[in-house]
């Protein structure tokens, strides 16, 4: 059953009917979606691979490197293609942020919260290596978990540090940041695991979230944009921390579109994916430092 203070939350946010609709997604059990590694092969060899093992597929229409498969990931973890880092195994919605980026050759990146490297090797694949990662993770194993993912993907031209961004020198400065926060997860819970969430974690993240934001619109170099992502649907991690920014930062939001389900905002531009069967709640803003 759905904990009473994250209904409250989402009636406050969305409203009676909306929070019906999303407690219903939560049980949906969601499908298995690749991304192709660019740096490595193009998803036409990727799915000639698949054919090849009887894996049938779909096409996503505002991903052309990503693919819905249908079976578990045991099965593509088995597959060469897997092991020899073709392909990467992400939702569709994590897909999304790096996507939003304003990659230039030779300009500089900063991603915050880099582990396990998803989002990380897909800049660099978007970028085709062209442009300097420093990717930051402070717990060790995590990081160690980053740095194996981004050889086996091929990237390069990244730096990893093990060190908490919030405490990042003033020094740096960066053309790009993503900054993919540690969130609450009320995006992505399913029925069974409602144990992962409560409101202090949630009123404990918020805190954390507002101080990464804070950290990268610093840091940020006059003039260029940064995209700030969570996988939660509420509104206290997402919109909520944009308008504080807002009020202290000389910035202004971006607007950006995606072509699935979203759920209403109280900020023009930024987006908030309605969890699905094919998607997973997340939530997208892109920023342009004035």
């Amino acid at each position: 059953m759905i904990p009473e203070f994250l209904l409250n939350r989402l009636v406050n946010d969305y409203g009676e009917e909306l929070t019906k609709k999303i407690i219903e997604r939560y049980k949906l059990k969601r499908v298995v979606s690749l991304r192709v590694n660019t740096i490595k092969t193009n998803i036409e060899y990727v799915k000639s691979i698949l054919d090849k093992n009887n894996i049938s597929y779909k096409e996503v229409s505002f991903i052309p490197f990503a693919l819905i498969v249908d079976c578990d990931e045991k099965k593509i973890q088995e597959l060469d293609i897997y092991q020899d880092g073709f392909i990467y195994l992400q939702s569709i919605s994590s897909m999304l942020p790096p996507v939003f980026l304003d990659l230039e050759k030779k300009s500089t990146l900063l991603d915050m919260a880099a582990s396990p490297g998803g989002k990380t090797s897909e800049i660099c694949a978007l970028a085709d290596n062209e442009i300097y990662v420093t990717a930051t993770e402070v717990n060790e194993i995590r990081r160690n978990r980053l740095v194996y993912n981004l050889d086996k993907l091929g990237c390069k031209n990244v730096t990893t540090l093990r060190v908490d961004a919030r405490n990042l020198d003033d020094y740096f400065s960066f053309d790009n940041i993503l900054l993919d926060a540690p969130c609450s997860g009320s995006g992505t819970i399913e029925e069974n695991d409602f144990s992962k969430i409560n409101e202090k974690l949630v009123d404990n993240i918020v805190k954390v979230q507002e101080s990464l934001l804070r950290k990268a619109l610093s840091i940020l170099k006059p003039g260029k944009t940064m995209v700030y992502s969570t996988c939660s649907i509420l509104k206290s991690e997402n919109e909520d921390i944009i308008n504080k920014m807002i009020k202290e930062f000389n910035i202004e939001i971006i607007p950006i579109k995606v072509d699935f389900e979203t759920l209403p905002s109280n900020i023009e531009g930024v987006q908030t994916i309605m969890p699905s069967e094919a998607n997973e709640g997340f939530f997208i803003c892109k920023i342009k430092k004035l």
